[in-house]
């Protein structure tokens, strides 16, 4: 304890870390003002049947990641989702198409012009989802949207997919801003604030309902966050999981001294893709809710959100963790090139014993890479589903969200991320870290030339 206390001391003293921290709080104070701020032309009283929908199955995942701005009708009821979809989308077409593919390789320009193009794309999504969003709300509580006689149908929808979509612009600004200049990655950061906001609330009522006669009592309340406390060093075991493969390097003759016999590692993660398929497969999930909000008189695509909507449900679960697995592989394999990792070994006087330089060891390393990736992958998904299983033991849906990865992970991770940066900031200084023994692993520690897009 009296180290801790001493590591705060030492971060409060660093001028520069002291300024990223306040810029930080005082960007996501303003972020959170920003969703207690409601659209034009919606009565806030009337809003009460809405928000026991929308903190519900799916639309509750969407209300999470959204820091409560979802139920409350918000000028930030979208969030950073958007441009996270949109940033998804892009880094597929960098697989699919050519021309990605060339933007990828052109270093800093080609990331500025994929960046553009994401934020275009961005205002196109959440323009959809801003109308997908005004005609749900107005489907589910008419009560709640004032009369023509105050504003008009059309102009209640135009001004507030303008401001749904500003909001989420604006966001993604604060997000960046968070980036450049405070402490940590801004649209993780983001993200993490809205899921612990929803966190007292969820608690609290999960208490309650224990401590009725038929929850089981104070008892069962303290098992279940034992069992959540087990999750979460579950989830820090994932993120953190790493393997390595020896490289023997060749011996060099440089002038007359023989240099031979080192050996290096290469870092090969069995989970690769880290939180990403997760986000992947949970913005699928998302386009069954939107489009049916679109359509909410149609009896065949209400079945078929209905089906995919309970975050707890066996179907949801099951299509769920085989998005997982599948966007294990080909995240996996957006950021590790065995190709790309054999050529610069052969560049480089390395090679792996026993096997030839070149095409053998991308073969190699790929082969390796699919047999890591499959248990990562099996183990990403048990994790994100974990929700069904705690929803089968009685826990409440609003509390089973925080035992699955869509949201535990991201939380790990994100605050592994940030005290990596702190510590990287401490030692600068020769300040003690905030553990003495070894560094903290964050989870985008990629191979070399691979860069995190989230």
């Amino acid at each position: 304890m009296k180290g801790l206390i001493q590591t705060l001391k030492n971060i409060w003293a660093i001028d520069e870390l002291r300024s990223r921290i306040k810029i930080t709080f005082w960007l996501i104070a303003i972020y959170r003002l920003g969703s207690y701020v409601v659209l034009p032309g919606v009565d806030a009283t009337a809003l009460d049947a809405y928000q026991s929908k929308a903190t519900q199955g799916l639309f509750g995942l969407i209300n999470m990641f959204a820091g409560g701005a979802f139920s409350r009708a918000a000028i930030f009821s979208l969030g950073i989702m958007p441009y996270i979809s949109a940033s998804i989308v892009v880094q597929l077409l960098g697989i699919a198409l050519p021309s990605f593919q060339k933007m990828q390789r052109e270093g800093e320009s080609g990331r500025q012009r994929m960046n553009q193009i994401t934020r275009f794309l961005t205002i196109i999504i959440t323009v959809v989802q801003a109308a997908s969003f005004l005609v749900n709300l107005k489907s589910t509580v008419p009560g709640a949207i004032v009369g023509a006689d105050v504003m008009s149908p059309f102009l209640f929808m135009f001004v507030n997919i303008v401001l749904l979509t500003a909001g989420t612009m604006f966001v993604m600004y604060l997000g960046e801003k968070i980036t450049d200049r405070g402490l940590g990655n801004g649209v993780s950061l983001i993200i993490m604030i809205g899921i612990i906001a929803r966190l007292p609330q969820a608690l609290f009522g999960e208490l309650e309902i224990r401590m009725n006669e038929a929850g089981g009592g104070l008892v069962i309340f303290l098992v279940e966050l034992a069992v959540l406390f087990l999750v979460v060093i579950a989830s820090i075991a994932l993120v953190q999981a790493t393997r390595r493969i020896p490289i023997q390097y060749a011996k060099r003759v440089i002038g007359n001294k023989q240099y031979g016999g080192q050996r290096s590692w290469l870092p090969l993660k069995i989970n690769a893709a880290g939180v990403m398929p997760i986000i992947f497969a949970q913005a699928l999930m998302f386009i069954p809710a939107t489009v049916a909000s679109f359509f909410p008189e149609s009896a065949s695509w209400r079945g078929i959100a209905g089906s995919l909507q309970d975050h707890t449900s066996l179907p949801y679960s099951l299509v769920y963790a085989t998005l997982i697995i599948i966007f294990t592989y080909v995240y996996t394999a957006i950021t590790i090139n065995p190709v790309q990792i054999a050529d610069e070994l052969k560049r480089n006087g390395g090679f792996v014993p026993g096997v030839k330089p070149g095409k053998p060891t991308a073969e190699y390393i790929d082969t390796i890479m699919s047999r890591i990736t499959f248990p990562g992958s099996i183990f990403l998904a048990l994790v994100a589903i974990f929700p069904f299983f705690a929803a089968r033991f009685g826990i409440s849906s609003q509390f089973s969200q925080f035992f699955g990865g869509t949201s535990l992970l991201i939380l790990v991770g994100v605050v592994l991320d940030t005290l990596q940066q702190i510590e990287s900031h401490l030692l600068m200084r020769h300040y003690d870290g905030f553990w003495k023994g070894g560094k903290i692993k964050g989870r985008n520690a990629l191979p070399t030339g691979v860069t995190p897009t989230i």
